[in-house]
């Protein structure tokens, strides 16, 4: 039996005239880290309560509403967290998603913890790519980066699991924060130089409001590119398709490439095609929400695949959100209540 064929129906558009391309699903709130960018220990202990298991979405359900998606003309599903690898169902959810027809792109991004019990299944299930979070090679500042709660090696070993398993070009996203481990980019290039992966560095966004974000902790893309630049001479490389959030640049010796996500500097609201998926069901249309839409509740109470895909449509054809392009003109940021990173993932 072939895959089953999602509701067609016509592609929606934003109001700034953006389509429904990408959809980022968190899968569950709960991590196993304590990054200071994203679930910080003081404002998360150990018994803080996230979602119970039953207001989670389940497998059938995140398979049925990625069907409405890519009705809708989605074709890229990206898996996040929390840290996705902490769902024992985990396998289950990638072999639904990756049997939909028009599922061109299905990848997980994951702090690869536990990504070396994991890779051979997830690959056998149909997972299409990885991305590995990463923010030093030191133990001293990985520790720090996680929240005390990592051990580098653990990661290294996921990925080396993950080229066993078959990934051969996995991007290893870097937050880059000042004061903390803006040392540690120079290690991770000269690291994976050459190895086939990617590595990709973030600015130090404003996601949420527990982080404590400060503009002067933000280390620009241009400052990296110029330190890179200095021992490993680097070119840009024109995007590989409208809306890729990564600035991309290659070594002009062969090595391969590196990518900056300037979201603080240089700003790509413009060409945002991507809907976020929270693991109890709630449709956010930006990065930096305020609020969801819920989806969830309509699906448990037997809203079918038209009923579903007319909510998401109402909701994507009023998006206007451009946050990181007007943010300089907003109230204060200790004014706005914004949606947590680890709610909807990255």
């Amino acid at each position: 039996m072939g895959k089953p064929v999602a509701l067609v129906v016509d592609a929606p558009v934003d109001r700034l005239s953006r389509p429904l391309r990408d959809v980022r699903i968190s899968l569950i709130d709960r991590c196993n880290y304590r990054c200071p960018y994203c679930m910080p220990a003081s404002r998360y202990p150990r018994d803080h309560p996230f979602l119970a298991a039953s207001a989670r979405m389940g497998p059938a359900e995140i398979e049925r509403l990625v069907q409405v998606f890519v009705g809708l003309g989605t074709h890229k599903v990206r898996l996040t967290g929390g840290e996705p690898l902490l769902r024992r169902d985990l396998s289950e959810i990638v072999s639904r998603l990756a049997a939909i027809d028009g599922v061109d792109d299905l990848a997980l991004t994951t702090n690869g913890a536990l990504l070396a019990q994991q890779a051979t299944t997830l690959r056998r299930a149909g997972l299409a790519r990885v991305t590995v979070s990463l923010d030093a090679l030191d133990q001293p500042t990985f520790a720090r980066m996680s929240g005390d709660r990592g051990e580098v090696e653990d990661v290294l070993r996921g990925i080396e699991a993950a080229e066993a398993a078959g990934y051969r070009s996995i991007k290893i996203n870097t937050v880059v924060v000042r004061g903390m481990n803006e040392h540690a980019p120079l290690a991770l290039v000269e690291h994976f130089r050459g190895s086939g992966h990617v590595v990709r560095f973030i600015e130090y966004m404003d996601v949420g409001t527990c982080n404590g974000w400060r503009r002067e902790d933000v280390v620009t893309g241009a400052e990296l590119v110029a330190s890179i630049a200095a021992r490993w001479p680097i070119e840009p490389v024109a995007p590989a398709y409208r809306g890729e959030v990564a600035a991309r640049y290659r070594f002009v010796d062969g090595a391969g490439e590196i990518g900056f996500v300037n979201s603080i500097s240089a700003p790509f609201c413009g060409d945002c095609s991507r809907a976020r998926l929270s693991a109890d069901g709630q449709l956010y249309t930006c990065l930096f929400a305020d609020a969801g839409h819920d989806l969830l509740g309509p699906l448990r109470a037997g809203a079918d695949a038209a009923a579903i895909a007319a909510i998401v449509r109402r909701i994507w054809s009023t998006r206007g959100d451009r946050y990181s392009e007007i943010r300089a003109g907003l109230a204060p940021e200790s004014d706005r209540k914004r949606i947590e990173m680890y709610t909807i993932g990255g």
